[in-house]
Order: structure tokens, then sequence, then C-alpha cells
């Protein structure tokens, strides 16, 4: 973008603007990287805990709760990883959060000390979800000229084909 034979003010506007974004995105990235070693510290600190009420008495309950919820913390935190590696937001593993998010909830309060139409409500909800897991195969790129899904399939099978040739010789 940046033009040396022209010193006008739409080529200084292209070169700030570009600088701009450059800045925000590096300070956007330490936001996220502040988040991960938050939430990393977070789950250390649940694990200790959860190996805490292993000890007896030993209550179910509350494990199966701590256990649920360290899958919901790992999630976001591949959630963010994510996000540092390729700048956008995985439909797919915010869907698989938000499904077992919902299922904690139902299964920390009980199914049966809930109200039937709360559990109705969670039942949509999760065929909604449900629904979108399955329909985001078929949405549009999330950018104009960029798939996502198919640039990472397509820097694997990249990264597997010189492997494969090695150990085989052939494909």
């Amino acid at each position: 973008m940046y033009k040396p034979a022209e010193n006008t003010s739409n080529s200084m506007y292209y070169i700030n603007r570009e600088r701009v974004v450059r800045s925000l995105e590096f300070i956007q990235d330490a936001i996220v990287i502040c988040l991960c070693i938050g939430l990393f510290s977070f789950m250390v600190l649940q694990v200790r805990d959860m190996f805490l009420s292993l000890l007896p008495p030993l209550q179910f309950h509350a494990v199966t709760a701590d256990i649920l919820f360290l899958l919901i913390l790992v999630e976001l935190f591949r959630l963010l990883i994510i996000y540092l590696q390729e700048h956008r937001v995985s439909i797919g593993v915010a869907v698989e959060v938000s499904i077992v998010s919902a299922l904690r909830e139902v299964i920390v309060q009980g199914v049966l000390e809930t109200n039937w139409i709360q559990i109705l409500a969670t039942c949509v909800f999760l065929l909604v979800l449900g629904v979108l897991l399955v329909l985001r195969v078929w949405l549009p790129p999330t950018f104009e000229g960029i798939d996502p899904e198919q640039a990472v399939s397509k820097r694997y099978r990249n990264r597997v084909k010189p492997e494969f040739v090695e150990t085989n010789g052939h494909y």
C-alpha cells in the first residue's frame, strides 16, 4: 500500500491507517493473551478445588459440577487460542461452549427440581444450537474471499503431504 513516488495526503492516509490498524490489532492480541493467562490460572485453581472436593465425604454433585465447569473453561480457552491464531471467533467452538454451559446448568440444578418451562426452554435452546452447529458447514465464508475452514484444512494438508511422501515415497 505504501507508494514512495507519491507524497500526497491520500498516500499518507493509507500509511497512517495501516499503522493504526496494526497497533489496534497488537493491543487486542495483548488483551486476549491476558485473558488466556487469567483463564489458565483460574483453571488451575478450579482443578485444585475439584481435587479437594474428592476428599471424603465425597460430594458427587459438586464433583460433577466442577468437571463440567472445567470443560467449559477448556472450551473457552480453546476459543481464545483460535482467536489468537486466526483472528476470528470460531462459530463451532462458541456453539459447543453454549451447549455444554446449558447442559451444566440443567445437570447442576437437577432435572427433577427444575421447572418444566425452564426444561422446555433449555431443550428449544439446545435444539437451535444443534441446528446451528450442523448448518455452520453450509454458512458462507466469514470474510469475502476467505473461508477459514478451507484455509485451515489446506494448511493441514500441506503440512501432512510432505510427511506422507517421506514415509511412503508416494501418495
